[in-house]
């Protein structure tokens, strides 16, 4: 039977994200989950404060992180996984379809020749069912396209981190209006989630809590099937398609998908600096489509 993992969760209220720290209480070797940078849309500052809250769980319990592990191209945070790195090493992993959300988003930001759209920016990746190891722990990368076409999900042990193809229960499922996206794939995504054995833990990468509850990022498989609002058993396709399309055209664009894409793709890394020694980013202007809100 498989050592289950330690888990600790890092919310940051700021961007509804979960990251996640699991290692092996054998060996204490560890994997990093999602990890956000801080960036502060006004003054074009990025800061460390999420990531170092990571770093000091890595130091309290003595643990050599060998995996910074992605599950796709978030469009609302930016990824610390260069700052890890940095810090505490490990690898830096996605799911090999980067390749194709880096050849759109290199075409939108016109980005520097220089970029390739390779996926060489990460140290590796995953293929659909790719095993791995986190000390003496078994892991399985998981492609679940539909939010995106790179999205995977990580079975840890007997935990399954699903990033954001499904949310908690009350608030359903991702959006899958970004380039690339497709219900119909984000369905089969879900469904292929939900064959998991029932007991098995889920933690999702993002919560954006209603009044009535405090954030939360831990369910089971169970659960999702019995109260998911968007997928639950007995939920069709076509039914959880037009729903899923019917939404997605009344969500406005993510706060901080211009900057955070063009970090994201490149693991967490800033573009390069220019010949001043600073680094910018590329806003495209009138390049995405605009969700109005005032009725126009």
């Amino acid at each position: 039977m498989n050592t289950p993992a330690n888990v600790q969760a890092f919310f940051d209220p700021r961007t509804g994200t979960v990251s996640y720290l699991a290692w092996d209480p054998a060996t204490l070797r560890a994997a990093v989950i999602d990890p956000v940078l801080d960036y502060d849309f006004k003054s074009g500052h990025t800061g460390s404060a999420c990531a170092d809250r990571v770093l000091a769980c890595v130091a309290e319990h003595g643990l050599q992180v060998d995996w910074i592990l992605e599950t796709h191209a978030h469009a609302d945070h930016l990824s610390a996984a260069g700052y890890l790195q940095a810090q505490v090493g490990g690898r830096i992993a996605i799911g090999e379809n980067i390749r194709t959300v880096q050849a759109t988003f290199k075409k939108l930001y016109n980005l520097e020749r220089s970029f390739l759209p390779d996926g060489s920016q990460f140290d590796h990746l995953f293929k659909d069912g790719e095993t791995f190891r986190i000390g003496e722990i078994e892991a399985t990368a998981i492609l679940v396209p539909g939010h995106t076409p790179a999205d995977m999900a990580y079975l840890i042990g007997s935990a399954a981190f699903v990033g954001d193809t499904l949310f908690m229960p009350d608030l359903g499922s991702a959006r899958a209006d970004f380039p690339g996206g497709d219900a119909h794939q984000l369905y089969a995504s879900m469904r292929r989630l939900l064959e998991l054995p029932p007991e098995t833990p889920m933690y999702v990468c993002h919560d954006y809590p209603p009044a009535s509850r405090m954030a939360q990022w831990q369910t089971t498989v169970a659960e999702q099937r019995a109260r998911n609002i968007h997928v639950r058993d007995g939920i069709a396709e076509d039914e959880f398609v037009a729903m899923r399309r019917a939404r997605d055209a009344t969500l406005d664009v993510p706060t901080l998908i211009l900057p955070s894409i063009q970090v994201n793709v490149r693991a967490g890394r800033l573009p390069p600096p220019d010949d001043n020694g600073v680094c910018y980013l590329r806003i495209p202007l009138n390049a995405l489509p605009v969700r109005r809100t005032d009725g126009g």
